[in-house]
């Protein structure tokens, strides 16, 4: 069952986006699965690192765009342990498809090889999976989950003239619009707790 509201934000710098990142750290708990969505400079890494703050987790959190996924320890709002599995999905559910085989099942395979599947359909109750470039994933995992769209809007002019002089560059400061799209029941009260994070 979807819950089709949606809770929006504006963050203007990378320190508010890592703000966010560790204040909704300390709603989650375990068997909770996050997805982040945005283009490439958006702050998806950036709130990841916020988040890893917020489950006070020691070890730095980076993107984990070449091992797929980073398995790391901290604990929850409570003080009991919690183990964050940070995937980057950007790499998965690409083109060599077998015969037949349509994008769901590709990405179930990938993540079946990596031994991601049952962790991802079925956290443990001190796992959260917090998912980059998990909008491929939603329709193949994760029928409770909470969506985190991060969009940069950006003056498609300006980027034209700063790309053909080399000068663009979309990872520092700049507005974004976080975007909350709390799916089941267990988020149903995300917007009260956003109320709270204000």
């Amino acid at each position: 069952m979807k819950d089709e509201s949606s809770y929006s934000i504006n963050v203007p710098t990378g320190e508010d986006m890592q703000n966010l990142g560790r204040k909704v750290a300390t709603c989650v708990h375990g068997g909770d699965v996050l997805l982040l969505s945005g283009p490439l400079g958006a702050g998806k890494t950036t709130f990841a690192q916020g988040f890893g703050a917020g489950l006070h987790i020691a070890e730095p959190i980076v993107s984990p765009t070449f091992t797929i996924a980073r398995e790391l320890d901290g604990s929850f709002a409570d003080g009991t342990p919690a183990h964050l599995v940070h995937v980057d999905a950007y790499r998965l559910g690409g083109n060599d498809f077998a015969p037949g085989q349509d994008t769901v099942d590709r990405l179930l395979d990938e993540l079946e090889s990596l031994g991601l599947d049952e962790e991802l359909e079925d956290p443990g109750e001190q796992t959260v999976v917090l998912m980059e470039w998990g909008e491929q994933m939603a329709s193949a995992f994760a029928e409770v989950r909470l969506e985190v769209h991060i969009d940069r809007p950006i003056d498609k002019e300006t980027v034209a003239a700063e790309i053909s002089n080399r000068n663009v560059e979309l990872t520092g400061d700049g507005m974004r619009t976080v975007t909350f799209v709390p799916v089941g029941e267990r988020w149903q009260d995300f917007d009260r707790q956003l109320d709270l994070m204000k």
